[in-house]
This record gives structure tokens, C-alpha cells and sequence, in this order.
């Protein structure tokens, strides 16, 4: 006999993203696994306004617990606490088929692992990998005890997992794979009216950070690179992206400098001014790998305070701090770092990768290399993280299989 009684109740998967980056994967991975299951899920957790629309009820508002900084995160401590103790609860009580924690790992491991001691069996995966090959590998190791598998973001990241004895680790895709045609076929023209940008002189991008701390550090060293530039007679037409919170920060820094660079906040203008880039001028981060998909050769640079700075000295493993150098498996783009961040030292290689030099022609072609180390074998990175989710709680998952990687 057939009826309500003989249907499958829905699957039922708790959710933890812990800032906005987590809640756009997230919200993707959510529509992937609705329309990769027919017996219909039920979503529960902590996410943003973006999972919101794919039907998750967050526990708490995201902006509670996104909070960056060590200051920002010692004020923020016992609120954070209550959201940690009130997410695993929440997560116990609705008694998942399996848990997805999604990067954000000061916040989702001590959830995960919690959830582990109480409730050992249930399967938890980790949507992002904690950068164990940059800092503290051993925390991959220690992600064993309550982390059943890693979906990673980088294609390297597998192998640094089997290296450093963590969790099993399958390459799903960087979310920007499914972004390059878009990225690659945006119009610069309206950029250029609006800005009346020369073609007789080239564009430099300059890109100090997304963060407080980033741009105080490195405005300055970027600001002097221009000033070396003007005195060789070598003054591009300079565009700033910058995210709509750091505007201030950043004209207050460009009150220093010996030009006034054109300032663009949105998605789309930040894409134009890669496009209509000769080289950019980049802190190190996420960024670096938008400009190598692109195709724009690029100068990578960062600093800490001084006190920061000795402790990172040790805890940095990572042979590059450049996520396409990183992918590679080679330093192809250069990378001036803390004492090597200077303004003379910025200008010699940002004129080598705008003029027609060798070193340009390397990084031309080690650009060209890029996106084929990132492409999947089939579907997005959404689909890819969504088999891996339905893999481990029996679901219809499809082949995604572990790609075979090349070493860092």
C-alpha cells in the first residue's frame, strides 16, 4: 500500500555560515542541492539575506557574529559565545541528516566540534578550507576529529590536506569559475566616458585591500611607488577600486599623493578598470586571482605593523602569499612583502609589468595558465559542492570526483 505514509520526509541539513562570502556560497549551494534532490529539503542554520531567499530562517542576524579583527573580536567575544552555544543547540534539536559549516572557521569549528562530541555520528562537511597551507598546518590534522570532509575552493588544497593528515579534501571550484565569461566579456567603454580616460596613456589599477589595517599599511608605500613613476615620466592614468566602506579611509590617504587617482566603488567598474588595465598594483587576497582571470599582469604587496610581523614570520608556511603563484606552483607574479614593500621597489615592478619587458611577457603567459587550473571536469563549483553534501548523507549525488592536482 502506497500513501503519505510510504514518502520520504525531507532531507534536512543544518547550515552555518558565519559572513557575507559564506552566505553567497551558501545561498548557491543551497540551489544546487534543491535541484539536484526530488524528495525536497529542509534547511536550517545561521546564514544571510541570500540564503534567506533559498529558504533558510536564520537563527540570528549574520551581522552578529561577522566581525574581523582581533579588537573587534575581544568586544565581541561573549556575544559570540551565546551564538556558538545557541547554534549547537539548535542543530542537535532538529537532528540533521548531516551539517554544512562554511568558512568563517573562528566561528563554524567550535560549532563543529561540539556538535562532534555530542552527536559523533552525524556527518559534518567544512565548505572552505581554513588556510592550513598558509599558517597553522596543524590545524588540518586537528579538523580529523570533527570535520568529515572539506570541500576546497583551490585546486592545490586537496594535496595539502593528504600531506598534513587532515580530513579527506575534494576541489569543488572557486566560485569565480562560474563568473569569467561575465568577468571577461564586460564593456569598458562607459568607464572610460565616464572617467574620460586617455588612449594615449596607460591604466594602472591600484588595489590597497578591503580592510582598515590593509589600507593604512599600504597606502603609503603605493603612494611614494607613484611618486617614483612621476619622476621617470612614467604616470599611467590610475583607478582605484575600493569597497564603499574604505572610501574615506582611502581619499584621506590620497591627500598625500602626487596625483589624484579616479575612485570607482561598484562590482562592475572594479571588472572595466581590470579590463582596461595595463598592470595593477595589488594587495594581496582573493583579488589577486580575479586580476589573473582577467588577464592582467600585476604587482603583489603587503605589510603588517610591526608587532604583527615577527609573530607571522613564524607561522607563515606558505612559499607565496599569492593565491595565483599559489596555483601554479611557481612565483610568477611578484610579491614585495613587509621590509620589501617600498616605494622604490613598488615602481621598478610595476614599470617592468607595464612596459614591454620579459618580465611582462612571463606574466602574459603564466595568466594564460591560470583558468584551466581551476576548471572543473564538469558542471559549476555550486553543483560540484552539492554532490560532495549528498555523497555523504545518501542522497542522489552525482560522480564528482577528486580531481588529480598538482603539488604547491
Amino acid at each position: 500500500m502506497s500513501g503519505a505514509m510510504d514518502e520520504p520526509r525531507p532531507l534536512r541539513l543544518f547550515l552555518v555560515a558565519g559572513e557575507p562570502s559564506g552566505d553567497a556560497l551558501g545561498a548557491k549551494l543551497m540551489a544546487a542541492l534543491l535541484h539536484r534532490q526530488h524528495v525536497g529539503i529542509d534547511f536550517r542554520g545561521v546564514g544571510g539575506p541570500l540564503m534567506g531567499r533559498q529558504g533558510l530562517a536564520s537563527l540570528f542576524p549574520i551581522a552578529d557574529i561577522a566581525v574581523m579583527g582581533a579588537v573587534a573580536i575581544a568586544k565581541a567575544l561573549p556575544r559570540l559565545l551565546r551564538c556558538v552555544r545557541q547554534t549547537v543547540e539548535a542543530a542537535l534539536e532538529f537532528e540533521p541528516d548531516a551539517v554544512v559549516i562554511i568558512d568563517s572557521p573562528e566561528f563554524t569549528h567550535p560549532i563543529a566540534q561540539r556538535i562532534r562530541k555530542r552527536r559523533p555520528n552525524l556527518p559534518i562537511l567544512d565548505y572552505v578550507s581554513p588556510s592550513v597551507w598558509a599558517w597553522r598546518p596543524g590545524r588540518a590534522a586537528h579538523m580529523r576529529g570533527h570535520v568529515d570532509h572539506v570541500m576546497a575552493l583551490l585546486p592545490f588544497e586537496p594535496d595539502v590536506h593528504r600531506r598534513l593528515g587532515g580530513p579527506p579534501c575534494t576541489y569543488v571550484g572557486h566560485p569565480l569559475i562560474e563568473q569569467i565569461d561575465r568577468m571577461r566579456a564586460i564593456d569598458p567603454a562607459p568607464l572610460v566616458s565616464r572617467l574620460r580616460l586617455s588612449q594615449h596613456r596607460p591604466v594602472l589599477v591600484v588595489l590597497p585591500g578591503s580592510r582598515r589595517s590593509e589600507v593604512e599599511l599600504l597606502m603609503g608605500p603605493f603612494g611614494g611607488a607613484m611618486e617614483g613613476l612621476l619622476r621617470r615620466e612614467r604616470l599611467p592614468q590610475v583607478v582605484i577600486p575600493c569597497v564603499p566602506a574604505m572610501r574615506p579611509l582611502v581619499e584621506k590617504h590620497l591627500k598625500r599623493w602626487p596625483l589624484t587617482p579616479h575612485v570607482v566603488e561598484s562590482e562592475d567598474d572594479k571588472l572595466r578598470a581590470f579590463r582596461l588595465a595595463r598592470a595593477a598594483l595589488t594587495a594581496s587576497g582573493t583579488v589577486t586571482l580575479e586580476l589573473a582571470l582577467m588577464g592582467t599582469p600585476m604587482v603583489v604587496a603587503y605589510r603588517v605593523d610591526w608587532l604583527a610581523a615577527p609573530f607571522l614570520r613564524r607561522m607563515i608556511t606558505a612559499p607565496s602569499i599569492v593565491l595565483p603563484n599559489l596555483i601554479l606552483g611557481r612565483t610568477a607574479f611578484p610579491e614585495l612583502i613587509q621590509e620589501k614593500c617600498t616605494p622604490a621597489l613598488l615602481a621598478d615592478a610595476v614599470l617592468e609589468a607595464m612596459q614591454y619587458t620579459p618580465a611582462r611577457a612571463a606574466q602574459c603567459a603564466a595568466l594564460s595558465e591560470i583558468a584551466p587550473q581551476l576548471k572543473l571536469q564538469t558542471g559549476t563549483p555550486s553543483e560540484a559542492a552539492a554532490d560532495v553534501v549528498l555523497r555523504h548523507v545518501g542522497g542522489s549525488a552525482g560522480k564528482h570526483q577528486e580531481e588529480r592536482l598538482p603539488p604547491i
